[in-house]
C-alpha cells in the first residue's frame, strides 16, 4: 500500500542536537492535513515553542487523496479495522524514515491522538513500547484487542465528561458515526485508566495535581513513569484548547479550561 505522512521541523532544529519527536494521529474520518491545521490543533506553534519534530501520519483510506481515513486501533475503527491494516508496521516505518533523515532523540519519542487517533496511540503503547516513551490520548479510550508492552509506557488520557461520541462511561454516543458498524461499544475512561494502572504497576490512589473550574487532573505514580487522567466538564468530543474542524462530529466548542497541548508537554517533560 502507498501511505502518506507529513513532518514539521521547527526552526530551532540543529542537526548536531537530538530533538524529541511527537507523532500526532488524526481522528477517524480525518487526515494528516486536518491534524496539522494550526487553527484546529495548534501543533505547529507548539512544535516551535517546545522544540520538537511533529510527525503527522495519515490513516488508511479507500480514496487516493487519503481523505476520510481511519486507524486500525483494535476494535475500532472503520475500514482500517475491517481490512486489518498494519498501522503499527506503518508507523514503525515512518519512525525509521524520519530517524534516518533527522537527528531524533530516541529517548523522547511520543505519540498523541484525537479520538480514533487516541485509540491508535494506545495500540502503539501496547505494541511499540520499544519506540514510544509515552502517549497522550484525547477523547479516545483503549480499545485494543491484545496488550503486552515490553517496556513501561507512560499514559496521559484527556476526556470530556460530556463526550457524546466516545462516552466517558463507555459506549458509542448519539454523535458517533451513524453507521454503528464503523465504531464499537467503546471501553470507558475508568476501565482504560484501571487497565494501565495495573499494567504499569502504579500506586492504587492518584494525586490530584490540578483542580480548577471546568477541569481536574489526577496522576498515578508508577514503578516507571506515570498514568495521568485529565477531565473537562464540557467540550464533548473535542481537543481542549483547540477548535472544531467539523461541527457535526465535534459537537460543542472545545473546553478552554485546559489546553491539551500544554498538559501534554508538561506531562512528557515530567517523565
Amino acid at each position: 500500500m502507498e501511505r502518506f505522512y507529513m513532518v514539521h521541523v521547527p526552526n530551532s532544529y540543529k542537526a548536531s542536537t537530538p530533538m524529541p519527536v511527537l507523532f500526532v494521529l488524526h481522528g477517524g474520518g480525518g487526515d494528516m492535513e486536518i491534524q496539522a491545521t494550526e487553527k484546529y490543533y495548534k501543533q505547529i506553534s507548539k512544535s516551535e515553542s517546545e522544540g520538537f519534530i511533529a510527525v503527522f501520519p495519515n490513516g488508511s483510506s479507500q480514496f487516493k487523496s487519503g481523505k476520510f481515513a481511519t486507524w486500525n486501533a483494535g476494535n475500532c475503527c472503520g475500514k482500517g479495522r475491517d481490512n486489518n491494516i498494519d498501522d503499527v508496521g506503518f508507523i514503525r516505518e515512518v519512525f525509521k524514515k524520519v530517524s534516518g533523515q533527522l537527528n531524533v532523540d530516541s529517548q523522547k519519542v511520543f505519540a498523541a491522538g484525537m479520538s480514533n487517533g487516541g485509540m491508535m496511540s494506545y495500540r502503539l503503547a501496547c505494541e511499540a513500547s520499544d519506540i514510544f516513551k509515552a502517549i497522550a490520548a484525547v477523547a479516545g479510550t483503549d480499545n485494543t484487542k491484545d496488550c503486552s508492552p515490553k517496556k513501561p509506557v507512560s499514559i496521559l488520557h484527556i476526556h470530556a465528561k460530556d463526550d457524546d461520541h466516545v462516552q466517558f462511561n463507555g459506549g458509542a454516543g448519539a454523535e458517533a458515526f451513524k453507521d454503528k458498524s464503523q465504531v464499537t461499544e467503546f471501553v470507558s475512561v475508568p476501565k482504560t485508566i484501571e487497565k494501565w494502572v495495573a499494567l504499569e504497576s502504579c500506586e492504587a490512589k492518584p494525586h490530584r495535581i490540578l483542580d480548577k473550574a471546568g477541569a481536574y487532573c489526577d496522576r498515578y505514580q508508577c514503578k516507571a513513569g506515570a498514568v495521568q487522567l485529565c477531565v473537562t466538564e464540557t467540550g464533548k468530543h473535542s481537543w481542549p484548547g483547540g477548535a472544531k474542524p467539523r461541527a457535526g462530529l465535534m459537537g460543542s466548542s472545545p473546553s478552554n479550561a485546559i489546553s491539551a497541548n500544554d498538559v501534554m508537554w508538561d506531562f512528557f517533560k515530567s517523565l
